[in-house]
């Protein structure tokens, strides 16, 4: 049943670029299904990490690059919920912040998208040299690993000004590395060169997060429903592992969680950026709420401090 049973207005923010905003939409649609008699307002801002452009992210530092404003706008009663990327979100939120919903991932892989003189081609298939554009630390650090040949720089912009770089004629890049979710989000599927199966994907990709003010009990009611809860137990794991091995979302934790009926398993690397080093581990547990989740999570990050995960992460 519904929580709403008289009209209520909810006050939802979020970025201002195409894929926030669809992602966005997504959550609202959803809202409106569960409470037919919700009144939603949209309310759309800019970030640091939208504003500054011209700045690797792994430079601009990476706690709340993209969750900051919108968590100001929570704080001083402007807005009542944010929809994020769940990767985007720090694992230590602000004082009275909740992430009360993690809604539907979508494919948690990350893709290739090649330039139009690439078209048909792989990352193999490149001639040595070519110039892979990505903004993700982890990434390259895996990328390295699989593809010594490769060269890689970084691009910024929001994913249709990242496409429009990749597709100018006078590009400096072959091909892009982007997250599957955002591409299929925005109906631009048919661009996916190949997926990257072995490369593990950041924590919390492709599902989305709902923060609310922790106190706003009747927020917490209404967003509720948005937990998928397969999804919100191996999110929870992921960044349980994140946050004991202390990295943001510029640093290159890579983690695959894959389900054998309740039994979760998780697996995690971290690798240097130039890709010389890597540490991985993984095991698995019985799941079934969130305490056995983020327990989960704390021995994934005991086995990667077990092989060295920490030499290599205070090394970046």
């Amino acid at each position: 049943m519904p929580v709403t049973q008289s009209p209520v207005t909810l006050r939802v923010g979020s970025r201002d670029s195409k894929l926030a905003l669809a992602q966005t939409e997504l959550i609202i649609g959803e809202l409106k299904k569960a409470h037919p008699q919700l009144t939603i307002e949209l309310s759309t801002m800019k970030t640091i990490g939208d504003k500054r452009q011209d700045v690797a992210m792994s430079k601009i530092g990476d706690k709340g690059l993209f969750t900051k404003e919108l968590e100001t706008g929570l704080s001083e009663n402007t807005i009542d919920v944010v929809v994020h990327s769940l990767k985007d979100i720090p694992t230590q939120l602000p004082e009275n912040m909740l992430l009360a919903a993690i809604h539907g991932r979508a494919d948690p892989r990350d893709c290739v998208i090649m330039a139009p003189r690439n078209q048909g081609k792989k990352l193999e298939d490149l001639a040595e040299g070519s110039v892979i554009g990505t903004g993700s630390v982890r990434r390259v650090a895996q990328l390295r690993r699989q593809y010594p040949h490769l060269e890689f720089a970084d691009v910024r912009g929001n994913l249709n000004t990242r496409l429009a770089k990749l597709d100018a004629p006078d590009s400096v890049y072959d091909a892009l590395v982007l997250a599957v979710a955002g591409i299929e989000r925005l109906q631009l599927g048919a661009r996916i060169a190949h997926a990257l199966d072995t490369v593990l994907y950041a924590v919390g990709q492709g599902a989305l997060g709902v923060e609310v003010r922790a106190d706003d009990v009747q927020t917490r009611e209404l967003v509720a429903c948005l937990n998928s809860r397969s999804v919100r137990l191996e999110c929870l794991a992921e960044r349980e592992v994140m946050r004991v091995l202390e990295g943001g979302c510029s640093v290159p934790i890579g983690v695959r969680s894959t389900w054998d009926g309740e039994q979760l398993e998780v697996k995690c690397i971290v690798a240097s950026p130039d890709g010389s080093q890597a540490v991985e581990a993984g095991t698995a547990a019985q799941v079934t709420n969130d305490d056995q989740a983020r327990a989960l999570g704390v021995q994934v990050a005991a086995l990667m401090r077990e092989r060295g995960a920490d030499a290599v992460l205070r090394a970046i």
